[in-house]
């Protein structure tokens, strides 16, 4: 928080959004579903990958904001199984936009003790743009800084095959199938993200009202925040507000709110016990 502090100049917007936010209430875990690109371009006439390209600022903007806060981990949704779906010029230009990004990054990344792991099926990308995704790993798996987590491939509902699957897999290699026991603990530990907190903010950008098969098991209490803003001009400026209010909200996981007093809030035998005192004797 202090670093971010110091790159701010006093006055700006920016500025005014980050001394509203409490130190001690950042989130861990920021997750990004990065929507819009394509209707940015759209506004301008411009092709779509020159959205993409647009974009990869507000991914850089970010990146470093959510480090010199001192967040433990981010995860942007670069690209989903469903993707593959699009015009094939265009994922061929994703994919040199993506091997470009990690080339020109991997100075910022080290400068801000940031590790990259990518998530999601990486066998399945082309064979350069998986030999570019692991030197860039191998050379941040070092970092203890902020994890960054780049879903490439990505999909929420194969991420739990993926997952399920190797626990199969692994109990048949030791022997113990019949006894296998399929446990929430069980699942989280052979989710692509493993070991990392469960995000506690989910950002979808262009106004959309869907989590688009993102993080589906890791975002249950997770909070929404939902921007009408494109990702090409979602600014450092946004991602404060949206932190803002994050921090706005109580956190309750099911539970009730620390404030409350109500009546209807007191234990249901509590309840009962009171009301019986009313009713008539047969």
């Amino acid at each position: 928080m202090k670093e971010l502090l110091q790159v701010l100049t006093p006055g700006e917007p920016d500025w005014l959004v980050a001394t509203q936010l409490d130190p001690k209430r950042l989130p861990a875990h920021v997750a990004i579903i990065m929507d819009g690109n394509g209707r940015w371009a759209r506004q301008r006439n411009y092709p779509r990958i020159l959205g993409h390209k647009a974009g990869v600022n507000s991914v850089r903007k970010v990146v470093e904001t959510c480090a010199q806060l001192g967040l433990e981990a981010l995860t942007l949704y670069a690209f989903s199984v469903e993707n593959w779906k699009r015009p094939r010029h265009e994922i061929e230009g994703l994919w040199r936009l993506l091997r470009f990004y990690l080339k020109r990054e991997l100075p910022n990344l080290m400068r801000n003790d940031i590790q990259l792991v990518a998530i999601g099926r990486l066998e399945s990308l082309p064979a350069g743009v998986q030999e570019e995704l692991h030197s860039v790993m191998d050379q941040t798996a070092c970092n203890r800084g902020m994890r960054l987590n780049l879903a490439i491939n990505y999909g929420g509902r194969t991420e739990l095959v993926d997952a399920v699957n190797t626990m199969l897999y692994n109990a048949r290699l030791e022997g113990n199938l019949d006894s296998l026991e399929i446990t929430e603990e069980g699942i989280a530990a052979h989710l692509y993200t493993a070991g990392v907190k469960d995000p506690d903010l989910l950002i979808r950008t262009s106004g959309e009202l869907r989590v688009s098969n993102f993080l589906l098991w890791q975002i249950a209490y997770a909070e929404l925040y939902v921007t009408e803003t494109l990702w090409p001009d979602f600014n450092r400026t946004e991602l404060l507000e949206a932190i803002c209010e994050y921090q706005n909200r109580e956190r309750r996981f099911g539970g009730l709110a620390r404030t409350s007093t109500s009546s209807l809030d007191q234990p249901a035998s509590f309840l009962l016990e009171e009301e019986a005192l009313e009713l008539p004797l047969a």
